[in-house]
């Protein structure tokens, strides 16, 4: 078995695999169209709903403890966020109106959410439907 508690990635092939992920340069909250505006360094812009957002959420409510498909999340189609918090240099919190604050959203994760929008909110809708349940 190789000990991987010995390996390590020198900073310059750090900073390789950071820079292969857009990070947003601004974030806005738009409460009147429900959206978090957000423009990445590649120049990409996306406005992604609140309600996405907090179906999609990163935390282990909506995760679960595994790597597969989310939980599926009803019930939410008015929710609204109310604020957001910096975490670092590397991510931000969202705080719903419905109490969730629990997801972390890196950089990471906000560019996979943006570019992956269609397939993602597609997919989720589909399940809806599949459920019988209502957004």
């Amino acid at each position: 078995m190789r000990d991987l508690s010995c390996t390590s990635v020198d900073s310059e092939a750090r900073s390789e695999l950071q820079a292969q992920i857009p990070e947003p340069e601004e974030i806005r909250l738009r409460s009147v169209s429900r959206v978090l505006d957000v423009l990445f360094s590649d120049g990409s812009h996306s406005e992604l709903p609140f309600e996405y957002l907090r179906v999609f959420s990163p935390s282990a409510e909506v995760r679960g403890h595994s790597v597969g498909e989310p939980l599926l999340i009803l019930g939410k189609s008015k929710v609204t966020i109310e604020r957001i918090e910096p975490v670092g240099n590397y991510a931000v919190r969202l705080f719903f109106d419905d109490g969730h604050n629990t997801g972390i959203y890196s950089w990471k994760q906000l560019y996979h959410l943006s570019s992956g929008y269609k397939s993602n909110w597609d997919r989720y809708l589909e399940r809806v439907a599949q459920s019988g349940g209502c957004r």
